[in-house]
C-alpha cells in the first residue's frame, strides 16, 4: 500500500519528530515544512494526506490552508485548543480535525486550584514582602479557600476535574456550559458572573466565545483564573478592573498576545500571578497527549474511527486522489 503523506508541524527538531512518528512505521511517509513559516507551509500541504497540527498556532490551517491541501483527508491536532485552525473550512473538505481532549485535565485543573489559593492566601505579596525584609504578619490578611463560591465558566474534561478539585476543598461550585444542563451545578453565566468569588475560565476559544467574559460583570472584589484562551477574557477590561480595585485579584496562564509583550499593564498591577501558558505542560499529560495522538494516527491508518473529532466529519479516513479521472 502506498505510504499516506504526513506533515508534521509541531514546533519540534525534524530528527524528534520522526522518532516519535516512527511506530507508524512504512505506512506513513513522515515530512516537515522547509521552513517555519506560512510560505513553506503552503508549500508543504499540496501533497499532504494527514497533518500533525503545530501547538503554537504558527503554523495553523486557515481556509486559504485548507484550499491549498487537495489530499488532505485528517488533522490530528497535538493538543486540546484548535483556535487558529478553520473548522468549518475543513468540514466543508470532509476533513475530520481532532483533538486531545481530557490529556490536561489534571494538569490545568491542578494549576487553577493551585492559582486559587496563591490569590486568596496573598503568597506573591508575602514572598515579596519577606524578601524585601519586612514582615507583614498582621497586615497581610489572605482568606481561606474553603466556603469560597467558584465559579467554573466551561464544563469539558478540565471543568469537571476543576469541580472536583475545589469541592474537595470546600468550595461551592456552580458552573456554565454553552449547552444548559438539567443539574444543581449548572447556572446562567450572568448569574455565575455576579455571585462567585473566583471565577474560573477552562473554556474553549472560538467566534462564539471570544470575549465572552467581562471582568467588569464580575463581581466586586472577585478573583478571576483564566486557563483557557487570553481570548475568552477582555484582557483591556481586566486590566482596568485590576487597577480600579474593582477585582481583588487574577490570575492568568494565558494572554491574548503570547509571550505578553513588555509595557503590558498586567505586568505592573498587583494582586496579579502571571503564568507562561504552561498549565498543562507536565511530563505526566505530555505523556498523555503523545498516547493520544499515536492511538488515533494508529486508527486512522488501520481504517478505525479517530477519536475526538471536533468538526461533525465521519472519524473514518477517505483516502483523496483530486488527480484521479474518478475523483
Amino acid at each position: 500500500m502506498t505510504p499516506w503523506n504526513l506533515l508534521a508541524l509541531p514546533p519540534l527538531p525534524e530528527e524528534l519528530l520522526r522518532g516519535l512518528l516512527a511506530p507508524l512505521g512504512d505506512r506513513v511517509d513522515v515530512r516537515v515544512p522547509a521552513s517555519r513559516d506560512r510560505a513553506a507551509l503552503l508549500d508543504a500541504l499540496p501533497e499532504a494526506e494527514i497533518v500533525l497540527g503545530d501547538w503554537s498556532g504558527l503554523l495553523a490551517l486557515d481556509a486559504a490552508a485548507v484550499a491549498a491541501a487537495p489530499r488532505l483527508a485528517f488533522v490530528q491536532q497535538p493538543s486540546v485548543g484548535v483556535d487558529g485552525h478553520d473548522s468549518p473550512a475543513l468540514a466543508a473538505a470532509g476533513v475530520p480535525l481532532a483533538n486531545t481532549a481530557g490529556v490536561s485535565a489534571v494538569a490545568v485543573s491542578e494549576w487553577c486550584v493551585a492559582a486559587a489559593l496563591s490569590l486568596t492566601r496573598r503568597l506573591g505579596a508575602a514572598d515579596a514582602a519577606v524578601r524585601a525584609g519586612e514582615w507583614p504578619q498582621q497586615s497581610l490578611q489572605p482568606r481561606e479557600l474553603h466556603g469560597r463560591r467558584v465559579g467554573i465558566v466551561g464544563y469539558g474534561p478540565i471543568g469537571a476535574a476543576c469541580a472536583g478539585l475545589f469541592r474537595a476543598f470546600g468550595c461551592q461550585v456552580s458552573y456554565w456550559t454553552r449547552t444548559p444542563r438539567e443539574d444543581p451545578g449548572y447556572t446562567d453565566l450572568p448569574t455565575l458572573l455576579d455571585s462567585s468569588d473566583v471565577v474560573v475560565v477552562v473554556i474553549a476559544l472560538s467566534d462564539e466565545t471570544r470575549g465572552l467574559v467581562d471582568p467588569g460583570r464580575l463581581k466586586q472584589g472577585a478573583l478571576l483564573v483564566n486557563a483557557a484562551r487570553g481570548g475568552v477574557v477582555d484582557q483591556r477590561a481586566l486590566a482596568a478592573a485590576l487597577a480600579s480595585g474593582h477585582l481583588a485579584g487574577a490570575a492568568l496562564d494565558v494572554f491574548e498576545t503570547e509571550p505578553l509583550p513588555g509595557g503590558d499593564p498586567l505586568r505592573d498591577l498587583p494582586g496579579v500571578l502571571l503564568s507562561p501558558h504552561v498549565a498543562g505542560v507536565t511530563p505526566e499529560a505530555t505523556g498523555r497527549l503523545l498516547g493520544a495522538v499515536m492511538e488515533n494516527l494508529t486508527a486512522a491508518l488501520d481504517g478505525r474511527e479517530v477519536a475526538h473529532v471536533l468538526n461533525g466529519v465521519s472519524p473514518i479516513l477517505r483516502r483523496r486522489f483530486p488527480d484521479s479521472p474518478s475523483a
